[in-house]
């Protein structure tokens, strides 16, 4: 049975011709991979450039759909870049700290054709020849026939050097190995040890040391330090050092100082009318501690004891839970900004100009006639002022929160702004920013008025509240004066759609909801 089944094996080797050769045909069903560039959105209106902070992938890397690519920071908030499909990261064309256009690829990311889609055109755009052209090439390189074993070079194994014994005397050993077998023999802490390795000091040099049994100490080395510290003070590298160091340096604008920059320049494009005034705000100053003792228990840090001791609320049903409130949106004082910011949303409801911004012109039509978009609420921004920059975080509808509320996001807007790098994000910086920008440069200076700068898709006005102040108002009283607790307000229209006295009447109108406040307990704040 052996024999017989051997013997076809050995007719098919007698004849090559009829067993060398295999047909092989194309993998239909394989998945085609193409490279796609992975280019960079519009994030925000007006928006056309952004600087790559982190990359959180890295070449040759996989990636999946909603993944974090990176992360990109603007002149208004910094944003992170999610991956809009499954595929493989080739290669990162912006490097971090470099500048990216909207619209320029940010990587390239290899993907499965078949999981392209239209939606994805917006975003992506190919880079690689012909899906056909690669899957023949893949082919041909898959059934090539490998060369035969005996063409294969094999490289000889390198020997390896080979390490003189540390008692060899024909290998004396160098100095960094008689340092440390010094070292050893030095009375010092483990801690102590680290930290002379770390500095590069010679613990011989500091034996015996100041410690038990002449055991060096963290004191020690301090000493040690210091003397080196006075010896290089004295020396002449040192004083030309610090004579270069007292002359004139250059310094690089950040990219949110360099973003305020541009702003301010095409801000000379629109005309302004200034209007400054003062109000009275000595009935909102009695009103404040009133407010401040009925802060809601739920945006308090440490909420109060519960008064219903004897009796329980939800005997019968159970009561309203209060919303959560997070830790950077608890505060324990009110102050007259959020006042502020109440009443100007009053206003701002009974002025609908106020309430409008310039609408974009399209890109078909550019020398349409412009137009104005008018808002259901009252969006205002506030001019935050933060360790990498000025940002301008918007709080929407105003005019439907309430005083206690408004001080709970200006609390958190202000935890964000103090992070490094700066955590506002989209949520806080919408791509429709505020009508009206407040700034309130009372809580820095002293100073009463100043004069705001409006800036293009800033609004149609920006107001800036100065210090309040107790002054003696000698038109009340009877003629014989009172003293009054006043603040100065000074404002900056779009003069090309507000007029003079339009602004005017709305300031107006805004001081007669700040200096009668009671308006607001009609209004239910």
């Amino acid at each position: 049975m052996l024999s017989l089944r051997r013997r076809p094996l050995q007719l098919l080797r007698g004849r090559p011709g009829r067993g060398s050769s295999f047909h092989s045909s194309a993998i239909v069903w394989a998945s085609r991979k193409v490279l796609q560039k992975f280019k960079l959105a519009d994030i925000g209106e007006g928006i056309t450039e952004c600087e790559v902070i982190k990359w959180n992938v890295k070449a040759q890397s996989p990636v999946q759909a909603f993944d974090q690519l990176c992360e990109v920071q603007s002149d208004k908030a910094s944003v992170e870049i999610t991956s809009p499909f499954d595929g493989v990261v080739k290669e990162l064309l912006v490097q971090e700290g470099e500048v990216a256009k909207v619209g320029q690829g940010l990587c390239l990311i290899e993907v499965d054709e078949e999981s392209l889609d239209d939606s994805s055109k917006r975003f992506t755009e190919p880079v690689s020849p012909p899906p056909h052209q690669v899957q023949e090439a893949v082919q041909s390189k898959a059934f090539e026939t490998p060369p035969p074993s005996s063409e294969v070079s094999q490289e000889a194994p390198q020997p390896r050097e080979r390490r003189p014994h540390p008692l060899d005397p024909s290998h004396p050993p160098d100095a960094a190995t008689i340092l440390n077998s010094f070292s050893k023999n030095v009375l010092a802490k483990p801690a102590v040890r680290h930290t002379a390795r770390e500095l590069g000091i010679d613990l011989n040099s500091l034996a015996p040391g100041s410690g038990r049994d002449g055991r060096i100490e963290k004191e020690d080395l301090e000493r040690y330090l210091a003397d080196e510290r006075k010896d290089s003070a004295g020396s002449p590298s040192s004083s030309a050092q610090q004579a270069k160091e007292s002359g004139d340096v250059v310094v690089e604008l950040g990219r949110t100082r360099y973003g305020m920059w541009k702003a301010m320049e095409k801000s000379l494009e629109i005309p302004h009318f200034g209007y400054s005034t003062t109000l009275d705000i000595t009935s909102l100053h009695s009103l404040l501690p009133r407010l401040n003792a009925c802060i809601p228990p739920h945006y308090l840090p440490i909420p109060p004891p519960s008064p219903y001791t004897s009796v329980n609320p939800s005997s019968i049903h159970p009561a309203p839970s209060p919303p959560l409130v997070p830790p950077s949106h608890q505060f324990t004082k009110l102050t007259y900004l959020p006042l502020f910011l109440k009443t100007l949303s009053k206003a701002m409801s009974e002025w609908p100009l106020f309430r409008a911004s310039i609408s974009p012109r399209p890109l078909s039509a550019p020398q349409a006639k412009p137009t104005l978009t008018i808002r259901p609420s009252a969006d205002i921004s506030i001019a935050l002022s933060t360790p990498t920059g000025l940002y301008t975080p918007t709080l929407q509808r105003v005019d439907a929160h309430t005083v206690f509320s408004l001080a709970a996001q200006l609390k958190h807007l202000s935890h964000l702004g103090r992070q490094t790098p700066c955590g506002l994000t989209p949520a806080e910086m919408p791509k429709r920013g505020g009508t009206i920008t407040v700034s309130n440069v009372g809580a820095i200076g002293a100073g009463d008025f100043a004069a705001p700068v409006l800036v293009p898709g800033g609004g149609v006005a920006i107001v800036a509240i100065g210090r309040a102040k107790w002054v003696w108002d000698v038109d009340r009283g009877d003629g014989q004066g009172e003293r009054r607790l006043k603040v100065g307000v000074s404002w900056s229209a779009d003069h090309r759609v507000v007029e003079g006295a339009e602004l005017a009447a709305f300031v107006e109108c805004w001081r007669s909801w700040v200096e009668v406040p009671e308006r607001l307990i009609g209004e239910a704040i």
